[in-house]
């Protein structure tokens, strides 16, 4: 358990709260809040994999982008998240139009999310980079000690729990969200988002010539902007407001080559997402 500020009189606080209060009770939240985290993979960058802007096109976009993800594994340890992409959508239409509810999409959306994880894997097995299902996350520390690197499924483990959104039923937090999650709640050292765009821009760019790169920018701004387009999920940008540990993503263009050597790096290479003005906000 973490000491609250305080030392052994903070943790007695703490214990009392715990043992008479309910769990909601705002004043053992706040209370816990102050209490230090220990991080516990802080030296390890999650990426997540896009998987309709990245997998989905094939050998041309994925196996360049392994060669420099097994390039990188003797210099970064790294989790490596897959998203589901066009087969994903494919199946949250078919399931909707039957009248299926959230927490069945959340399921599906899982499984082809954990397909995608499962052809990363083969292209890496022979680097020794293994896929790490949810429920065998307890293992992670010892593959990165092995080999440095592992892949896992990036649709967040909620399934039936799923939280229903306010419109619709497609799940709110998908694969941006689990990874993110990932990386947040080990306290990782970076979230890098790698897709098939140079990063955010005010308008989708492969259909609106007049879109206009966004360089940096706060999670508020983004939200605030409205944009009919995004590149993030905006389930995942709710959760990056209220982070703790991994305070700001950052989204690539994995089809140019040495963009993930350079961001891994700590390069400044596409857009910069906070959840605060840390990184001077947008420009």
């Amino acid at each position: 358990m973490s000491v609250p500020p305080g030392g052994a009189a903070g943790l007695a606080e703490l214990a009392d709260l715990l043992s008479s209060r309910s769990l909601d009770d705002a004043g053992l939240a706040a209370v816990s809040d102050s209490a230090p985290d220990t991080p516990v993979l802080p030296e390890v960058s999650v990426l997540k994999i896009g998987g309709q802007s990245v997998m989905d096109r094939g050998r041309a976009a994925v196996l360049p982008l392994v060669d420099e993800i097994v390039g990188l594994t003797g210099q970064h340890r790294m989790l490596i998240g897959t998203g589901g992409g066009t087969r994903a959508r494919h199946a949250y239409a078919l399931a909707d139009g039957l009248g299926l509810p959230t927490g069945v999409l959340s399921q599906i959306g899982s499984a082809v999310a954990g397909q995608n994880a499962t052809m990363l894997g083969y292209l890496l097995a022979k680097h020794g980079i293994p896929v790490v299902e949810p429920n065998a996350f307890a293992t992670i520390p010892l593959r990165l000690a092995e080999v440095g690197a592992a892949v896992f499924p990036g649709m967040p483990p909620y399934a039936l729990w799923q939280r229903v959104p306010h419109e619709g039923v497609i799940p709110p937090y998908r694969t941006d969200a689990g990874c993110y999650l990932v990386a947040e709640t080990y306290a990782c050292r970076q979230m890098i988002f790698v897709k098939d765009e140079d990063g955010l821009y005010t308008a989708n760019p492969k259909t609106d010539p007049s879109a206009t790169f966004i360089g940096e920018i706060t999670v508020d701004e983004l939200l605030a902007r409205e944009l009919p387009d995004l590149v993030l999920e905006r389930g995942m940008l709710e959760l990056l407001r209220d982070a703790r540990h991994v305070r700001s993503v950052q989204v690539i263009n994995g089809l140019v080559p040495g963009n993930l050597t350079r961001a891994l790096a700590g390069e400044h290479v596409g857009t910069i997402i906070s959840s605060d003005d840390q990184h001077g906000g947008s420009r």
